[in-house]
Parts: C-alpha cells; sequence; structure tokens
C-alpha cells in the first residue's frame, strides 16, 4: 500500500523488546502531542506486524497516542508453539501495556486479532475502556475451517502462489470485488504480499493458523464488561455481518456497524470512514448519519442490569 506521512502533532516513536516467560515480543508506542482520547492499543491479524497499518494508524494519531505490537508469534517475534492460547498472547499484551507504562487503554484488534482483544477486555477489565472489534466470530464454521485448511497445505509446501490465492479468495469476497471500494487495488497488494511471504512469516502464519483451527479461541461465557464495537464489510464472506452480530450478542454493551462497500478487508477498502467509525465510538459520539454504513446497530445493553443499575 502507499506510504503515509505522520501528522505534524506526532512527538516521538519508540519500540521496544519484551520477553514474555521465555518468549520475544515487541511494541512501538507513538505519543502524539495533544491526545484527547486514551492511548489505543491496535492488535493486528494475520500477515500484520506493528509497522504496517499504515493510514488507518495515522487518522487515529491525530487524536490519541497508538501502541502497535507484535505479539509472540507475530512480527519480529519468534514462531509460537501452536500449544501457547489466547490466554497466554492476552498476558503478553498486558506485559507490553506495563512496561510501557499504559495503565489503561482502548483496544482495536483486526481479524485474528479480535481473539486477543476479546481476551484482554476480558482478563483486564480495568486496564480496558472501549473495544472495537473488526472481522471477527464467535467460532469458525466448517466450510471456513476447510479453505483455511487447504491455504495451511500450500503453505507447508511452499507453494506460495497457489497459497496466496487460496488466502486471498478466503480473505476477500472475490464474487463481489466489483462492488468493494479499491477491491481490485488490494487484491492485487495482499497477493503481492503473501506470494513473497518471508520464511519466518510462513512458519508463523502456519503455526498461527494451526491454533486457531484446534484451540478455542474466544470464550463468550463472561462477557466482557467494556462497551464493544463490532464491524466488518457488508460484503464479507469470511466474517460474515451475521458472525458479526452474533459476536456483539455476547457482549454486556455492543454495537454492530456494517460499512458499505467493503469486505473483511475493510481497514484497507474503507481506511478513513472506518477509522471516523471508531473514533466516534471511542469517543462517545452519536452514529447517526454516517454515509458510509449500511446498517448501524445496538446489539446489547445490558450493563446496568447486569450491575445492579437502574434501566
Amino acid at each position: 500500500m502507499p506510504p503515509f506521512s505522520y501528522p505534524s502533532t506526532v512527538l516521538s516513536e519508540s519500540v521496544r523488546v519484551h520477553r514474555w516467560q521465555g518468549h520475544r515480543c515487541e511494541s512501538r508506542l507513538v505519543r502524539t502531542s495533544a491526545p484527547r482520547l486514551a492511548p489505543l492499543l491496535m492488535v493486528g491479524g494475520a500477515f500484520q506486524r506493528k509497522e504496517s497499518w499504515g493510514r488507518f494508524e495515522r487518522e487515529f494519531l491525530a487524536h490519541m497516542d497508538v501502541l502497535t505490537i507484535d505479539p509472540p508469534g507475530w512480527g519480529a517475534s519468534d514462531v509460537l508453539p501452536d500449544d501457547h492460547g489466547v490466554d497466554f498472547l492476552a498476558d503478553a499484551v498486558r506485559h507490553m501495556l506495563d512496561e510501557n507504562g499504559l495503565d489503561h487503554v482502548n483496544v482495536l484488534g483486526g481479524s485474528y486479532g479480535t481473539a486477543i482483544a476479546y481476551r484482554v477486555a476480558q482478563r483486564y477489565p480495568e486496564r480496558v475502556g472501549r473495544v472495537v472489534l473488526i472481522g471477527t466470530m464467535t467460532q469458525i464454521p466448517e466450510h471456513a475451517r476447510a479453505a483455511m485448511r487447504r491455504t495451511m497445505d500450500y503453505l507447508a509446501a511452499r507453494r506460495m502462489e497457489e497459497y496466496a490465492r487460496a488466502a486471498v479468495a478466503l480473505l476477500m469476497n472475490e464474487e463481489r470485488l466489483h462492488a468493494v471500494v479499491n477491491g481490485t487495488r488490494v487484491r492485487r497488494f495482499l497477493l503481492r504480499r503473501l506470494t513473497g511471504l518471508p520464511e519466518a512469516e510462513a512458519e508463523q502464519t502456519y503455526t498461527n493458523t494451526y491454533r486457531l483451527l484446534t484451540q478455542r479461541m474466544v470464550d463468550t461465557e463472561v462477557p466482557p464488561a467494556a462497551p464493544v464495537l463490532v464491524t466488518t464489510g457488508e460484503h464479507d464472506a469470511f466474517t460474515t455481518p451475521d458472525l458479526c452480530r452474533e459476536m456483539a450478542a455476547t457482549c454486556l454493551d455492543s454495537w454492530f456497524a456494517e460499512v458499505s462497500g467493503a469486505d473483511h478487508m475493510v481497514f484497507l477498502e474503507r481506511t478513513v470512514e472506518l477509522a471516523e467509525l471508531a473514533t466516534r465510538f471511542l469517543s462517545g459520539q452519536p452514529f447517526a448519519g454516517l454515509p458510509y454504513c449500511r446498517t448501524v446497530e445496538r446489539i446489547a445493553d445490558r450493563r446496568a442490569e447486569s450491575i445492579g443499575l437502574p434501566g
């Protein structure tokens, strides 16, 4: 994707190396001169490094400090054995927050990262203000499992062109590509990125996908206490709008927004619009009249009842 420059309000960027139970992880904290909201922790999905949020991160830096991370098994970190589950990853994230001196953050997770973000909000409610989940589900449907296993077969054989095509077909709704803003450009970018996946990232991706298929990544029995916005593109065929609504329904206090002209890769397709939607939610502004949202729904409003407040 095109390079971007930081807004003039950015004061500093610092990268920190961490160790969590013997495993390397990294964080990158960008400070801005006049933050009006709590720092934002961004937890990326598959193929995302802490430096790869690009313009999407830039939009948030106009309003808040941003912490991006490579948890164990991502980016600059080593491969994380697949028997380490989402609790281990959430605890590693909390450790990175501690070492950066961040006591209270808002959290944004994308795709695979939504499971980690959801678990951080569950395990550390005193640390989390609001949560945005982009492209998520409570469990993987069987048709998606079959497609993910196929990508793993290609990846194990290092048949990278076939892997890239299969992975992109899973992540993007190619039948609706004509209806997706920037769809063709994003597809070309992903094909190029995944075909050229470095060996270390290929190993990480294989192990992380195996973890996703064999472990329970989302436990909805204890809802997160924080308000949650769940969103995806209207054409998302992987984490479909219905699956995202189901995730929102597991929360005490939640909304669902369906972004028009986008699919699962909404943060690359409608970058500015998605960032505005998330910022509105993080700052408690109303959602009314957003031209890029096909729908915005109040899904759950059980917080008052659950903590004994009057309705």
